[in-house]
């Protein structure tokens, strides 16, 4: 295990709904707090720190490479290199595959993996025939050539296109995919809203017994308030209110505002280097990262949100555990749905049998070590900064329950899926 790659320390700010409380507080300022209350964790000089990588998902037009942007709001030394990476909301749980491929093929030693969503500073789009029209008005050289282009102006040019989330293939948005998901798994909306209220329950005692303050970190932000919690968690929240909301996708769907996850802000990041590293450095040592595995699946003829389960027998086998190894569960709640329709595709024969060729079901979900702090649902998504939540949050939540092997799963849009195997020390 000498030489196994560890998570050191991590921190993430609060997730808030997206034009709220950060709505001033750009991509790059939340990913500079997450960097520098990680490096805040730890007594070693940050310039020890050879790159950090970043995920996120709606990087803005200026400064796309949020992973510098941050490094810079962050304070720490302008020497380390950084890059950003988008996979959607699987970002920075590729950051930390990434960074630790580095160090573990000794190109680096220490290496910072995080991300960040900032929802509140997406900008509206404009169409391709208006960008067009204003570049050929930037770039007309005389009188005549001005005026003949204004004569051209319409006020429909001015119209924007609202930002948004769907699939380019598929043209369908994420919650009508996961809506037809629930049809395709048979999961109905009285179960997945009972699922989203256990979630808020579950995270809103977590905050109360003070898990959550082992690594989240208050936030000052320009308007002088300090927001030390998530926002979207609702410990009064009951069945009988999440069932009274209507679809949103379909008319006839099953998903609503009550049992997906929100769009949120926030930020992550997480300290990696290898074991031996970190002992000749006297530095405490949260856990171990012991597999990892990703997986893409054809959208067109699958379910967009599966694409995990396929990681799964492949991430065990990289740890060299099996599943019934595994103590804590952590599956990403982009919605209720999707995540019970995966427990149905993990406990499914034929599913294993005709999609990943295996004899039997990669095994059955224990309930009460499924998303045992809550998930996504009540916490919020940050997209880009999921993934290495999930990773602390399983970590802190293995030590907490003094158990030993975590899974994680996070589906992503275009068909994809990652899963990371960590074991708490």
């Amino acid at each position: 295990m000498s030489d196994t790659l560890v998570v050191v320390a991590g921190a993430r700010t609060p997730f808030v709904r997206a034009r709220t409380v950060f709505k001033k507080m750009p991509a790059a300022m939340l990913g500079g707090v997450a960097l520098r209350e990680t490096m805040a964790r730890v007594p070693i000089d940050p310039k020890l720190v050879d790159e950090v990588y970043f995920g996120i998902v709606s990087a803005p037009a200026e400064g796309s490479n949020v992973a510098r942007e941050a490094l810079f709001d962050s304070g720490l030394p302008s020497s380390i290199p950084c890059t950003t990476i988008n996979r959607y909301c699987a970002s920075s749980a590729e950051a930390v595959a990434g960074i630790g491929a580095k160090i573990l093929s000794g190109q680096i030693e220490i290496g910072i993996a995080g991300g960040v969503e900032s929802i509140s500073s997406v900008r509206a789009l404009f169409s391709q025939k208006a960008t067009d029209y204003f570049q050929d008005l930037a770039r007309a050289k005389t009188v005549g050539q001005r005026l003949a282009l204004l004569s051209q102006f319409k006020p429909g040019l001015l119209a924007p296109h609202a930002p948004g989330i769907n699939e380019p293939t598929t043209g369908l948005s994420m919650g009508q995919s996961a809506d037809l998901m629930a049809r395709a798994f048979g999961v109905g909306r009285e179960e997945q809203d009972r699922f989203a209220v256990e979630s808020h329950h579950k995270a809103a005692a977590a905050w109360e017994s003070g898990f959550y303050s082992t690594h989240v970190a208050a936030v000052a932000t320009p308007d002088a308030k300090v927001i030390d919690r998530d926002t979207d968690v609702r410990a009064d929240t009951s069945f009988e209110k999440l069932s009274g909301l209507r679809p949103v996708f379909y008319k006839d769907g099953t998903i609503s505002a009550g049992n997906a996850s929100p769009l949120t802000d926030g930020a992550s990041a997480a300290l990696l280097m290898k074991e031996s590293k970190a002992r000749s450095l006297g530095l405490p040592i949260l856990g171990r990262i012991r597999g990892y595995a990703a997986a893409g699946v054809d959208i067109r003829k699958e379910p967009l949100l599966i694409g995990p389960v396929y990681a799964i027998p492949r991430a065990l086998a990289s740890a060299g555990v099996s599943w019934n190894d595994i103590d804590l569960f952590e599956v990403h709640e982009a919605f209720a749905a999707q995540v019970l329709s995966t427990v149905r595709a993990i406990e499914s024969d034929s599913f294993a049998n005709e999609k990943l060729g295996l004899s039997k079901a990669i095994g059955k979900v224990d309930p009460t070590r499924l998303n045992v702090h809550g998930g996504s649902i009540p916490l919020g998504h940050p997209f880009g900064a999921t993934g290495t939540r999930m990773v602390l949050q399983t970590l802190y939540g293995l030590r907490a329950r003094k158990k030993s092997l975590g899974l994680i799963s996070i589906c992503a849009a275009g068909g994809l899926g990652s899963v990371l195997v960590v074991e708490a020390v």
